[in-house]
């Protein structure tokens, strides 16, 4: 009986990190599940060691196992059963000195065997949080189809034709597997999702958050008192939008993706770190003056580091590639804008911009060592008298 209260434990532990901000629903029942399905726990046993009616253990099972048709619950359940297992494994053998029917009340995190990693991170939440804005549209939906390596976000803007956004089939799947979309429709090839009310509520809440983050702008001297504050403006635009997202769907002459996953990782981190730094005012004049090292002891608040990691992000790219990724990455600038006002030669701006995110990559350490050394070798558009 203990153990399979330990087991029980285990599974919670590993579900509330795993699935970090899901519905507590949700965690709870795909923590009963794999406790029952990878730690081979007796229906009567876990629902003695959860406190709970055995009927309700069963349910809760029955709800996980019927979401397995679903290719992303199934996906992603196949993820979280490995963190299961290694979250059960250094607990096989514990003695947790809980009475037996005890619930777990979360303060024995961190006792049932080593932590499992969160698979949400800041990227990733940014990444949802622009998916999840994209899918609240009117009729937007989420589509995988058989064989296919992302997922594609379909909107009413360009009548279904193409997707407007891509996302990675395990970015997806952490989608479903939080409960933030639903599977709308299935058929032998393909499946199609909606934004579910957890994942608008989701949303919602992370919205709120940064609008509580941006700081107000200063009151107008008008000689009448201050003013009301007012935010200061967002530069932010769905991922789907942007000529880096619109990149990322295109692919070159030998078919293969013109960008790779790093590049677009590395065009997002810059991205994150702007618009974490509330930068929009102040880029928009000269990036150079963004690149001075801050000073030891000074102000570490989360926007002084994000300008701070932002800065020598542009000091490592330099003039040139700095101005194609802060325009086009940053300020959403489209690629022939950029081109006109560089005075670069028609159609060269995604190339120049494929070098930057290609150093970016370096920069934050996202090439592979294999890739090293062996990028796309041109010239810089040379800049017009």
């Amino acid at each position: 009986m203990r153990t399979h209260h330990v087991t029980l434990r285990a599974c919670v532990s590993a579900m509330r990190a795993s699935l970090a901000e899901a519905p507590p629903r949700r965690v709870e029942d795909a923590a009963l599940y794999l406790a029952h399905v990878e730690g081979a726990a007796p229906l009567r046993r876990l629902a003695e060691a959860a406190g709970k009616a055995p009927a309700s253990v069963h349910r809760a099972i029955r709800r996980m196992e019927a979401l397995r048709d679903d290719p992303l619950i199934d996906r992603a359940l196949e993820t979280l059963g490995a963190v299961a297992r290694g979250a059960m494994g250094g607990v096989g053998c514990a003695d947790d000195g809980a009475a037996p029917g005890a619930r777990d009340d979360g303060d024995a995190d961190g006792q049932s065997g080593a932590a499992a990693p969160a698979l949400i991170s800041d990227y990733g939440r940014r990444v949802a949080a622009r998916a999840l804005e994209r899918l609240s549209e009117p009729e937007a939906f989420l589509m995988i189809a058989d064989g296919a390596g992302k997922a594609g976000v379909f909107c009413r803007k360009n009548r279904f034709r193409r997707p407007l956004g891509l996302l990675t089939l395990e970015a997806a799947a952490e989608l479903a597997a939080r409960d933030w979309v639903r599977c709308l429709s299935r058929t032998n090839c393909s499946a199609k999702y909606v934004i579910s009310e957890a994942g608008r509520a989701w949303l919602r809440t992370v919205l709120a958050r940064e609008a509580e983050n941006q700081p107000a702008a200063p009151a107008a001297d008008c000689g009448e008192g201050p003013a009301e504050p007012t935010p200061a403006p967002q530069l932010r635009a769905c991922l789907a939008e942007t000529p880096l997202a619109w990149l990322a769907t295109r692919r070159g002459a030998d078919g293969a993706p013109f960008l790779t996953p790093a590049e677009v990782e590395a065009g997002e981190r810059l991205v994150g770190d702007f618009e974490a730094a509330h930068l929009a005012g102040e880029a928009l004049q000269d990036w150079r003056g963004l690149v001075a090292p801050r000073a030891p002891g000074g102000d570490a608040s989360p926007p002084v580091l994000a300008a701070d990691r932002f800065g020598r992000a542009l000091e490592a790219l330099g003039p040139g590639l700095a101005d194609a990724a802060l325009r086009t990455c940053c300020l959403r600038e489209g690629l022939e804008s950029t081109e006109r006002r560089m005075g670069w030669s028609a159609r060269s701006g995604k190339v120049v911009l494929k070098i930057a995110l290609q150093r970016l990559s370096d920069h934050y350490g996202l090439t592979p060592a294999a890739a090293r050394g062996a990028g796309t070798v041109a010239m810089l558009p040379e800049r017009a008298a």
